[in-house]
């Protein structure tokens, strides 16, 4: 009796059968005609050189190299080489289901640490099984050269696991949705009439829409989309009041008390909310972004000032608020100075921002944003830097439209492989962008494929541009003519050291080279965004878990190289690397080209080594704003708490100098969004670790400015 020996170690009874299948299959894969009798002969050649060894058992692999064989003595060249390709290919699928069992035991452990707000409950980690799993199941299905580029670390596609699901996030159209009301699957939610219940109702479509979507939703105009509630709440309290014969001359004076209060509690539900309120099954709550700071009526210039303050009180003791990230819109005329009507709001902004790292800071006066503006456009952004105007398949503007996919082409690798020669770093620049483009392409060809049912709030309720008019089981193909499709970079810094010695940071070699490489990547969006009618963007990439992998990736290869690879990560999109010391003029002037080139998103930070005063954040915002064409800016510092009494710590401190507990919390900003300290990923650990604060010796930050 002869025995087969398993890869995994089983012994089964040897099948001759086996053999001739897989011989026939081959053939009929090659289109090769192989009669039966033909069949017959190499398997008994098979068998006859099996018994010509005496073993009692044999390995799977020593029968495939006996079938091999026979079919090229017989002359069956061509059917042998098939075989050799099927043999590959089956031992490629056995690689990845490998692969996959190893993560899989490895999220058992612990989740990773790929997106920051990401728990390690039970939740989390059942979704991120069926992540990996889905990963791989789309690198089977594109095509192979695709596969490869973001397998080898060319490329990367992003939220793989989503390839074939959904879509990245979304401007919710937030006013529109509420007026007209929604379904979120178990019934109409009519349309609210008071801000407390429209408050409540925003948070639901942010918690509606993340579990449709994989990436951020935003509420791109929130103060003015809130202003009608209040309106009609201020109606309704002063109507009340009215009817219990209130003396009129004391009406108004109660009216804005009580219309206040019902504000702070709408407000205050929001934040409470939004740091609670779990979607993507229990795993993270919504990526949310809520931009304000440009009112059009004075009861959104109260929703702006209520918000801001209500975010700055924190949590039950006084915590940090994670979500949502706040983006407030500086222009001038309106907030920037003072004189400005909304002055007041902007000075309440940089004095949240001084204590709690949000809002961030957006400039409605950088040419690109006030050309919308100035048309009746508001812009705004996301924490994840998502940004998109312009449209080539119907009217601009940000509601109802979001980024599709992003693909991000590792750059410093390009870099290294042109050694010094910057003609043929262009030239793997192009085919890198081709090869993005094209997968870009083949993500939209799967998408495609979905239907309206399959994203059933987001377009079956209307949220998205696109979906009007459409059926549950019509396609979303409308939907992804309207959002933006983004090309990536990573680390150009590094880039740029490969190719001239130095980063844009140091030399103006490198400063001129670096906005020519991003300059090529835009024209080249630019062009086809033409050609192909869809939205295609120049995008800096957050890069929060990629800063980590490509970098160990070229690692594998090219070993440790100065300055390009000797970290443990790539700096985040044109930033200058985060341990190089610079001032904060330096910084903001040398970054600031890089937002009008980079139309699909974009952000800058200026890193401080301790708690800023409002003073100092305003000047920053005041210098940036004034002197540059900069527009979405982020002040970061470490923020240190007490989880037991909220007391705000240095960064020194292990223990409450209030209560003295050691139940410490840290919080840092990581790619757009703020994150608990224990939830960072190994490269963005080692980054935050370098980050060095952007000063000028011993001068203040006041000084700097």
């Amino acid at each position: 009796m002869l025995y087969v020996v398993k890869r995994d170690g089983r012994k089964v009874q040897f099948n001759a059968d086996k053999i001739s299948k897989a011989i026939k299959g081959s053939a009929i894969e090659g289109n090769i005609k192989l009669k039966e009798t033909a069949l017959l002969d190499i398997t008994h050649k098979v068998i006859e050189k099996i018994e010509e060894m005496r073993v009692e058992s044999i390995t799977v692999e020593e029968i495939q190299n006996l079938v091999e064989a026979s079919l090229k003595e017989i002359g069956y060249r061509d059917i042998a080489n098939l075989y050799n390709s099927y043999r590959q290919e089956r031992t490629k699928v056995r690689e990845i289901k490998s692969d996959l069992m190893r993560a899989i035991s490895a999220i058992g452990v612990e989740t990773d640490r790929d997106n920051a707000n990401v728990g390690n409950n039970f939740s989390s980690k059942l979704l991120r099984i069926a992540s990996e799993s889905n990963k791989w199941h789309n690198l089977a299905i594109m095509p192979k050269k695709l596969a490869k580029a973001h397998e080898n670390g060319d490329l990367y596609y992003h939220d793989l696991d989503s390839y074939n699901l959904t879509t990245n996030c979304l401007h919710i159209p937030t006013k529109e949705v509420l007026e007209s009301g929604f379904n979120t699957g178990y019934g109409y939610i009519r349309p609210p009439k008071r801000i407390e219940s429209a408050a409540e109702l925003s948070c639901i479509l942010l918690q509606s829409t993340q579990n449709d979507m994989f990436g951020g939703q935003s509420h791109p105009d929130f103060d003015n989309d809130m202003a009608e509630f209040v309106v009609f709440t201020r109606e309704q309290i002063k109507s009340e009041l009215e009817e219990m014969e209130v003396p009129e001359s004391k009406i108004d004076q109660i009216v804005d008390k009580k219309l206040r209060r019902s504000v702070e509690q709408a407000m205050q539900g929001i934040v409470y909310n939004l740091n609670t309120m779990h979607s993507r099954a229990g795993s993270q709550v919504p990526f949310s972004s809520i931009n304000l700071g440009i009112p059009n009526t004075e009861e959104a210039a109260l929703v702006c000032e209520v918000f801001l303050e209500e975010y700055d009180k924190g949590l039950g003791n006084g915590e940090q608020p994670i979500f949502p990230n706040i983006i407030f819109r500086v222009k001038d005329g309106v907030n920037k100075k003072e004189g400005d009507p909304y002055y007041y709001l902007f000075k309440i902004a940089c004095r949240v921002a001084s204590k709690r790292m949000n809002p961030t800071f957006m400039n409605i006066d950088a040419d690109f944003n006030k050309e919308y503006y100035d048309n009746g456009y508001m812009p705004a952004t996301m924490g994840c830097r998502t940004y998109l105007m312009s449209n080539i398949n119907g009217e601009p503007g940000t509601k109802g439209r979001g980024n599709i996919a992003p693909t991000t082409i590792n750059l410093p690798r390009l870099g290294i492989l042109a050694d010094g020669d910057i003609n043929k770093f262009f030239e793997l620049l192009q085919e890198k962008l081709e090869l993005s483009r094209e997968s870009l392409l083949h993500r939209y060809n799967v998408l495609k494929m979905l239907k309206v049912k399959d994203l059933p709030f987001v377009a079956g309720q209307g949220l998205m541009k696109g979906a009007e008019g459409l059926s549950p089981d019509d396609s979303i193909e409308p939907i992804l003519k309207q959002g933006s499709w983004a090309i990536g970079f990573i680390g150009l810094a590094e880039t740029l050291t490969a190719l001239v010695g130095s980063h844009h940071g140091e030399t103006e070699e490198a400063r001129e080279l670096g906005v020519k490489i991003v300059t090529y990547i835009r024209e080249f969006c630019d062009e086809y965004k033409e050609k192909d009618r869809l939205n295609w963007s120049c995008y800096a990439t957050p890069a929060e878990g990629l800063s980590g992998k490509f970098i160990l990736k070229d690692q594998q290869v090219f070993g440790k190289i100065k300055g390009v690879t000797d970290k443990d990560y790539y700096t985040n999109s044109y930033h200058i690397p985060v341990g190089y010391k610079i001032s904060m003029v330096d910084k903001i002037n040398i970054e600031a080209p890089y937002h009008k080139l980079c139309n699909g998103g974009h952000i800058s930070y200026i890193e401080l080594d301790g708690y800023p005063d409002e003073e100092t954040i305003e000047d920053i915002i005041t210098y940036a704003y004034g002197n540059t064409n900069i527009s979405y800016l982020g002040i970061n510092f470490h923020i240190k708490y007490c989880k037991s009494c909220g007391t705000y710590l240095e960064s020194s401190d292990h223990k409450c100098t209030n209560c003295g507990s050691e139940d410490i919390q840290g919080i840092s900003r990581v790619t757009g969004y703020l994150s608990l300290d224990e939830r960072f990923g190994s490269g963005k650990v080692a980054e935050r670790s370098d980050r060095v604060s952007h000063t000028n010796g011993e001068k203040t930050y006041c000084d700097v400015l």
